[in-house]
């Protein structure tokens, strides 16, 4: 037996990110009211592209700054998994109409500012000797659609067991990624998973999968009708071409707003050769991700990092392999760029998720960017709408943003803040526009059509729904999704938590439980945060004075008439339009909002701290109740962040 066949299937059930539920359907979503809606074309009216971001230096780890030195945390989702569908063209939208309508919503009903935006390799590269431009150019349009809203993006290269073209018609799955002919000139056996319950145990039982990985990543010299090529050569030549253009299509604005590109989607090792998965990475996956910066290079990407993912088991939960740990430092010009995805709860663990049940699994991630001197990211993590086990997605979802903003549990943050670690970005698994509407020809099959879910081997993923009229809702609690987070802090984030008392079922239902618990010893404090939303940002001032505000997102229940910020910047009830503590919508919004905490004149070092309360439910807050938490809230500050 292989060091990698005694733990296959517990691996491989770990993988329900990638993996979902088996072949049987998924049945209807449930769906929250959060609604909105546009027609609007083209960027928001006066809205501009944000500005490129860079990784530096945040005294002992690495975070993304913008041109102003404020530490961003970018918060967003993928658009989507119907790059996987041919029915979408191999795009994650069918239109720039359907692009703008689903930024627009995504601006407004969750405050994101980041996309992970899915490409295809067939789509770039339909034969070996075409890059269809005219593809790309489909793709600046719906990334603009983005940029133009506020929105940074990622461009992802994505794939999903390789490729579809390795399926037959009746087979239970499907891949994506490499074209028709690779595929062909591969010459591989007749694919099958066996007894396969999910997607994901292709990459250790389906030989068909396991040999086009492992000749990508080996370079085999395969014969086209247009010659001989490596496949990775072929794969890095094309990526080459479709950077450039993407780079000179994209007005100037606009490319900066592009935060970077993800090489590869979920590398899967195909064979491991006797060698553990960090030894496989060493040899096979660092050097692909060296040559994919270097032809970011010599495309015009040389000031945007290179976002290169780990073995695709590390982190799962089960059985963890690879994780970069022996490459060496990555440095600046990289991002580590993990999953995440609770491998357990999504297969053999019934308990719900709860208060800081997924710390360590992002500490982890904190950890090992910090190991590899570069910043961390977590482009996918989510759980299933529909189905079995479904019930308990609202929590995991919600525990899942709770330890990215913060690696200690609720219950002992107050106690502990500081050792909650860097605030972590990422983009969720996912946002589909067409969510159960879809019409997908499954492996070229007529009599397999697929409309439910995300459409791809019975997965159902999507954050939200449009109804018969356009009309697009979150089919999570709002809660969940539109959070509080530090978009943009003048100095360096110290420590941050959030409270969403985001409910555990669907549309309103299920328990309402608060998880950052304040303690007694701030009594008054508690009183004002009482059945409350809340978050606290504590921040420390940059050496040189700031030139730009903080800025944290403000969910739609934090109106300004009801929001109430307690600090030693600002402390007061309602929000005004100009001040220390001011209101303004998000660029490209007209009704979401951030709050904008203004410059203090504080000397370097100076640390501040900003408790965030949305009071539009509850007894009108008074003078006194400010003035009596503002006292416990600085002494708190003082003890548990002396300067």
């Amino acid at each position: 037996m292989t060091r990698r066949a005694a733990p296959a299937l517990a691996a491989a059930l770990a993988l329900a990110s990638m993996t979902g539920p088996g072949p049987a359907s998924a049945t209807t979503a449930k769906t929250a009211p959060a609604t909105t809606t546009t027609t609007t074309t083209g960027a928001a009216p006066g809205a501009a592209a944000p500005g490129p971001l860079v990784v530096a230096a945040k005294r002992q780890s690495l975070v993304f700054r913008d041109g102003d030195g404020r530490e961003v945390t970018l918060r967003g989702f993928n658009v989507s998994g119907s790059t996987k569908l041919y029915e979408n063209s191999l795009l994650p939208f069918r239109s720039t109409a359907d692009a703008v309508r689903s930024a627009q919503a995504m601006r407004d009903l969750t405050g994101a500012n980041v996309i992970r935006f899915l490409i295809s390799w067939e789509g770039v590269q339909p034969s070996p000797s075409t890059i269809d431009r005219a593809y790309l150019d489909r793709a600046v349009e719906q990334i603009r659609a983005f940029t133009g809203r506020g929105i940074r993006v990622l461009v992802d290269y994505h794939q999903d067991l390789y490729s579809s073209h390795l399926f037959h018609a009746d087979s239970w799955y499907t891949g994506d990624g490499a074209p028709e002919w690779v595929v062909k000139a591969g010459g591989y056996p007749r694919e099958s998973c066996g007894i396969c319950l999910l997607w994901g145990q292709n990459m250790q039982t389906n030989e068909a999968v396991r040999r086009a990985a492992r000749d990508f990543w080996r370079d085999r010299r395969v014969s086209t009708p247009e010659g001989e090529v490596g496949v990775q050569e072929a794969f890095l030549r094309q990526a080459t071409a479709a950077m450039t253009h993407i780079r000179q299509r994209l007005p100037e604005q606009d490319f900066a707003a592009v935060i970077g590109f993800d090489p590869f989607n979920e590398p899967y090792d195909g064979g491991l050769d006797g060698k553990s998965g960090l030894e496989w990475e060493k040899t096979y996956l660092m050097p692909f991700y060296q040559r994919f910066r270097a032809a970011m290079d010599a495309a015009g990407w040389a000031d945007k990092p290179a976002f290169v993912e780990p073995l695709v088991f590390w982190n799962t939960g089960f059985f963890e392999e690879g994780g970069l740990s022996t490459v060496g430092a990555l440095g600046p010009r990289y991002v580590f760029n993990s999953h995440f995805y609770d491998g357990a709860r999504m297969t053999i663990d019934p308990s719900p998720a709860s208060d800081g049940v997924y710390g360590a699994a992002m500490n982890e991630i904190r950890d090992r960017a910090r190991t590899l001197a570069t910043a961390p990211f977590v482009s996918e993590f989510g759980h299933k709408l529909s189905g079995s086990g479904s019930d308990r997605t609202p929590w995991m979802v919600r525990a899942a943003y709770q330890a990215m903003d913060s690696g200690v549990p609720g219950k002992n943050w107050w106690r502990t803040p500081a050792a909650g670690g860097d605030v972590l970005s990422s983009t969720q698994w996912h946002w589909d526009l067409y969510s159960g509407r879809h019409r997908e020809v499954m492996n070229r099959n007529p009599a397999k059509v697929r409309t439910e879910g995300d459409a791809w081997n019975d997965e159902d993923f999507s954050v939200v729904a449009a109804d018969a009229s356009g009309t697009l809702a979150t089919r999570l609690d709002r809660a969940v999704l539109d959070r509080l987070y530090p978009s943009a802090v003048a100095g360096d984030v110290l420590a941050f938590a959030y409270e969403d008392l985001a409910r555990s079922g669907y549309g309103g239902a299920g328990q309402q439980r608060a998880w950052l618990a304040v303690p007694s010893s701030l009594p008054n404090v508690a009183a004002l945060v009482k059945d409350r939303r809340f978050g606290v940002l504590v921040w420390r001032e940059p050496a040189a004075a700031p030139s730009a505000p903080t800025e944290l997102h403000l969910p739609a229940s934090f109106t300004a008439a009801t929001t109430v910020v307690v600090g030693d910047v600002a402390t007061r009830a309602g929000l005004p339009a100009s001040g220390p503590a001011a209101v303004a919508t998000e660029t490209g919004s007209s009704t979401a909002h951030r709050l904008l905490l203004s410059p203090s004149g504080a000397a370097p070092g100076t640390v501040h701290a900003a408790l965030v309360v949305g009071a539009a439910t509850g007894p009108a807050v008074t003078p006194a109740q400010l003035t009596a938490a503002a006292a416990e809230l600085a002494a708190w500050k003082d003890q548990r962040f002396p300067s």
